[in-house]
């Protein structure tokens, strides 16, 4: 049996406001190369434009209690300006700064983290062995 590319084909990330929301995904995933391949009312289907699995949807919640809240989601960055352009731009977008671009050490990687508008932790890493 042949091993898939990823184990994760997509994620769901079920918004509060979803204008808000697409337009902090659209802004902090641009810099990440993630770009949106599909879309449609409430819908917003975010991929590699050279593949479009793994993706993430993220959709409108119909109800307050749909509303993903806790999750934590991290998207692989080529380098450490890819890194620090995302926490920029994510920021400027509406998400607030968790953890500011630095190394950590311990995961060998250089990662920032925000939170969406709805508090979810997003983050960027750019893998470095050392």
């Amino acid at each position: 049996m042949e091993a898939p590319l990823s184990f994760i084909h997509h994620l769901g990330v079920f918004a509060s406001d979803f204008e808000v929301s697409e337009a902090f995904y659209t802004a902090a995933l641009g810099p990440l190369g993630i770009t949106i391949g599909y879309r449609a009312d409430g819908v917003a289907e975010y991929w590699d434009p050279e593949r479009d699995t793994p993706s993430l949807s993220l959709e409108r919640a119909e109800e307050a209690a749909a509303v993903t809240r806790g999750v934590h989601i991290a998207f692989a960055a080529g380098s450490r300006d890819a890194v620090d352009r995302f926490h920029a731009a994510a920021s400027a977008a509406g998400g607030s700064s968790r953890h500011a671009p630095r190394p950590w050490k311990e995961y060998r990687a250089y990662c920032a983290f925000v939170s969406d508008p709805d508090g979810n932790n997003i983050e960027a890493v750019h893998k470095e062995i050392s």
